[in-house]
């Protein structure tokens, strides 16, 4: 027999769809935790840090293929049992024991908050939230009174992903594992279309901050439901499955191993420069971007450059970044590897998991930005039970060393077996009572308005606020980034489907800030000779009581912006209603112009002999300060008017922890009256 007639000896094969472990991912896991816990801490500090969530979004698309797609090499199948059982042991743990943390706490420390939250808790359980988010108009950037939950949307649609998936590569590695590269190319074009078809569907411009009766600018009805458009785009399975997606197609054409089998295996350089401009472009566009701000009229204005590309810029500027640290040969990976980077990595899950409830707990309304001490003190708390998760919860149930202990417990027959296996047994029931009061007073807990801000101005606008002899009239208004921080609800008839407007005294019609007044109407009864009037906001209406215990007709709406202030002014002087003093507080929610300024100062000049004071505003936003220059600046063009210094004033007392509002105690409210009374020359109110 001649030697040829022997098979050549086999080299093992290697297996190019291999998952090693990527210590760079991990560090850019790091990164964008960092971002997004930041974001959540101020918006003012990194107003792009939520696309921290984007980041996560293109690392788990690519893993999570790459994960199947080396499975089915190794198997020639993937086990989509064993897949899900992998992945509910990963995230269902530390989503248990973080829920379960909370509810014990409203349960235990803060009771009222329970009903408002208890959607919440069934969302975040069903991996549903980003739905019921969208469903019940709980817009992410909206300043509540308490929203512990509110950051499970994006743990919801990366579930959701899981499940579906799987499903979904099953069908395309069915067709043969040569047809990858084409099919990532069909899945980075989808991509590319949810980018375009989002785009389409943003809607510019300044969109209310809620839904009316029908639905107006930036809204749709959907199974009779009134949804705000652009929320939808952001929270949706749908619209944020691109960054998913491209990560997707991204495993099926770079693959770690592979690489170091073609002609990219000696250019680990270069991808070096790649992610480095990578990264250039993630850090500009977390800096530069925002999600939603105020309007320039009434609502909040959505950042088009988001919209219109800035999550798809984001989802390729994070590729860029992969495809070097994966490669082996290449000096990223080392880099964004390090030990610290590494260390947040590995932990980002659970810092994404615990980071937001402890901040709800500090601060204890959702939009207030932290103070820098009150930031230290969040990471000290959500580093430890960070920690303490991942180590005794996340870390035993996933590799199986907490199974294999509770079976040597159940079976063991010694001292200690024994011993343990009591323990257990008060530590199951210890932790069953728990879980079952705060369940139960989870369950039961009445749907009630939460925080002193809150309550307070619905109990205003119910009863007081823009009433007339023939009682209150209906005012409705949400909260997006950058408002009040309450809603104020009031009795409206519910049949109207018209615009609804706070009632004007003496007036014979009501009308719409906006609304331009008929030509003709009815001669209205002669205004009051004495009565003052107060014009202003959410702020003010937290004082309604006072000022009008002391003689003050009160128009006061959440919410409001400097064109409506300015219409509401030229109604009421059409209308001859308004008397010779007049308190103006304006500009809390979003920028005022010298233009909005001018319109009201037209209807009060000099000539009627009008006291005209403007208050000062306070607020943790970035148009506070512009705006208080261009009050203070009001005295040197029209001589009736007066400042009050309302932000100076009020650093002298304790206001809510909103750092705006004056509704958590009487004598805040006292204290603001007052001033009020001294700058138009009348006694201070007596109580």
């Amino acid at each position: 027999m001649h030697m040829s007639s022997w098979p050549p000896p086999q080299r093992p094969r290697l297996n190019v769809s291999q998952t090693p472990y990527l210590p760079g991912l991990d560090g850019l896991r790091a990164l964008a935790v960092i971002a997004v816990m930041v974001y959540h801490a101020s918006h003012e500090w990194l107003s792009g840090g939520f696309l921290g969530v984007e980041v996560f979004f293109v690392i788990s698309g690519y893993l999570i293929t790459l994960l199947m797609i080396g499975e089915h090499e190794r198997s020639g199948r993937v086990a989509l049992g064993q897949f899900w059982k992998r992945r509910f042991r990963r995230l269902l743990p530390a989503l248990f024991v973080m829920m379960g943390m909370l509810a014990l706490y409203l349960a235990v420390l803060k009771r009222r908050p329970q009903g408002r939250t208890r959607g919440d808790f069934l969302g975040g359980l069903f991996y549903g939230s980003n739905w019921y988010q969208i469903v019940v108009g709980q817009s992410y950037t909206a300043a509540e009174a308490f929203a512990p939950l509110r950051h499970l949307w994006s743990l919801a649609v990366e579930e959701q992903f899981y499940l579906l998936w799987p499903l979904v590569m099953v069908l395309i590695l069915r067709r043969g594992r040569d047809k990858l590269p084409r099919t990532g190319l069909w899945l980075a074009a989808t991509s590319m279309l949810i980018a375009v078809v989002t785009a389409v569907l943003y809607v510019g411009g300044d969109v209310a901050d809620e839904c009316a009766a029908s639905p107006g600018h930036g809204y749709a009805t959907v199974f009779g439901r009134c949804i705000n458009i652009n929320d939808a785009l952001y929270l949706n399975t749908f619209s944020r499955a691109s960054g998913l997606l491209l990560g997707a197609a991204f495993a099926m054409l770079w693959r770690p191993y592979a690489l170091l089998r073609g002609p990219m295996r000696n250019k680990g350089r270069r991808l070096d420069l790649v992610a480095v401009a990578g990264l250039a472009v993630l850090v500009v566009l977390v800096i530069q971007i925002r999600l939603a701000g105020s309007g320039t009229s009434l609502g909040s204005h959505y950042d088009p450059w988001l919209f219109r590309g800035g999550f798809l810029l984001t989802d390729l500027a994070t590729l860029a970044v992969i495809a070097a640290v994966v490669h082996r040969r290449a000096l990223s990976g080392r880099i964004l590897g390090n030990p610290l980077l590494r260390w947040i990595g590995t932990r980002s899950y659970g810092l994404y998991l615990y980071h937001w409830p402890i901040y709800q707990v500090i601060r204890k309304s959702a939009g207030v930005p932290l103070r820098g001490s009150q930031f230290l003190v969040a990471m000290l708390v959500t580093v430890p039970i960070t920690e303490i998760s991942y180590r005794f919860v996340e870390t035993p149930i996933r590799s199986g060393r907490l199974r294999a202990w509770l079976r040597a417990v159940e079976y063991g027959r010694s001292r200690d077996a024994r011993r343990n296996q009591r323990r257990l047994v008060v530590a199951v029931a210890a932790l069953s009572t728990a879980v079952g009061f705060a369940g139960v007073s989870l369950a039961v807990a009445d749907n009630v308005c939460v925080g002193a801000v809150e309550c307070s101005v619905e109990q205003a606008a119910s009863g007081h606020a823009g009433a007339t002899p023939d009682g209150p009239v209906a005012v409705a208004t949400t909260t997006t980034a950058g408002d009040d921080v309450a809603t104020t609800t009031t009795d409206a008839p519910p049949s109207t489907n018209e615009p609804v407007a706070t009632a004007i005294p003496g007036s014979v019609t009501t009308l719409p800030p906006t609304t331009t007044l008929p030509e003709t109407t009815t001669t209205p009864p002669p205004p009051p000779a004495i009565q003052p009037v107060a014009l202003g906001e959410s702020v003010m209406l937290g004082a309604l009581p006072d000022l009008q215990a002391g003689g003050f007709f009160v128009d006061a709406l959440k919410g409001r912006q400097g064109p409506e202030m300015a219409s509401l002014v030229e109604a009421m002087r059409a209308n001859n209603q308004l008397g010779q003093v007049v308190v103006i507080q304006i500009g809390t929610n979003g920028r005022v112009s010298s233009d909005d300024f001018a319109r009201i100062m037209a209807q009060l000049p000099p000539e009627l002999t009008p006291t005209v004071v403007f208050l000062t505003v306070r607020v943790p936003k970035s148009w506070q300060d512009p705006n208080n220059e261009l009050i203070r600046a009001l005295p040197s063009q029209y001589p009736n008017v007066k400042v009050l210094d309302w932000q100076v004033a009020s650093m002298s007392i304790q206001i809510c922890s909103d750092g705006t509002h004056i509704a958590c105690g009487p004598q805040m409210a006292q204290y603001y009256t007052n001033l009020i009374f001294d700058a138009i020359g009348r006694p201070d109110l007596d109580r």
